[in-house]
């Protein structure tokens, strides 16, 4: 079941929601620290991240999947955003240098017609950003945040999917090992948590992360390939 954009929006207006966002606002800064002159999607419910990037990128838009229903973009939102099935985006071919997505795989009708839009709509040297729940990690089972919906993955279930979307893994990180709670005392204790969660329990972290590029070379018609062989061994 996806998570509603409505609820999810009120997930991140929440303190619960403000720490989860600055969390993973640092993971993902620290693989992507700028994109100046880049264009930007953000697919999913992206809106707390986007800001990340978007002084210095030439265009950033957050896409919304139509099954997670209307979103309602605060003022600090991107000022591009837009709702559209996930497996029909309104782009262009080769239209975006980096493509983010977060709060989307894992409520897909459909991973892989998710994976084959983005791939069409990205840049032949692009980079996609994945973030999902993790499997093993406490924020899949818990209901009450976005993780807590739609189908959560392993880092290589990852990798698999990735690969038979055409595109190759080229790096993985996690984040979110503090307890998904309201509690204050959790909340305050964050970073903390997050420092002993990546180095004691690295197999529990809340989600998965990861970097993929188009695996062009995976993308060539294995016939045209074959014929062209052929014609050569005819020729000597």
């Amino acid at each position: 079941m996806a998570a509603d954009a409505q609820a999810t929006a009120a997930f991140y207006a929440s303190a619960r929601g403000a720490v989860t966002a600055r969390l993973l606002r640092e993971r993902l800064t620290a693989i992507w620290p700028r994109l100046p002159n880049q264009s930007l999607l953000g697919i999913g419910h992206t809106g707390p991240y986007l800001r990340l990037w978007r002084e210095h990128a030439r265009r950033c838009i957050a896409l919304t999947p139509a099954q997670m229903g209307a979103a309602r973009w605060p003022a600090t939102a991107p000022s591009l955003a837009c709702s559209a099935e996930e497996d029909a985006l309104p782009f262009a071919d080769l239209s975006f240098d980096r493509i983010l997505l977060i709060h989307g795989l894992e409520s897909a009708e459909s991973a892989r017609r998710m994976l084959r839009e983005v791939w069409r709509v990205l840049k032949d040297d692009g980079r996609l950003l994945i973030v999902a729940p993790n499997r093993t990690g406490m924020w899949a089972h818990w209901e009450s945040t976005p993780f807590g919906h739609g189908h959560p993955y392993s880092a290589r279930q990852l990798d698999h999917l990735l690969a038979a979307g055409l595109f190759r893994a080229e790096r993985h990180d996690a984040a979110l090992w503090m307890p998904p709670a309201r509690m204050r005392l959790v909340l305050r204790a964050a970073p903390l948590l997050e420092r002993a969660g990546r180095r004691l329990v690295p197999a529990l972290a809340g989600v998965t992360i990861v970097e993929a590029v188009k695996d062009v070379y995976a993308a060539m018609p294995v016939r045209a390939v074959m014929r062209r062989r052929l014609m050569l061994a005819e020729a000597v």
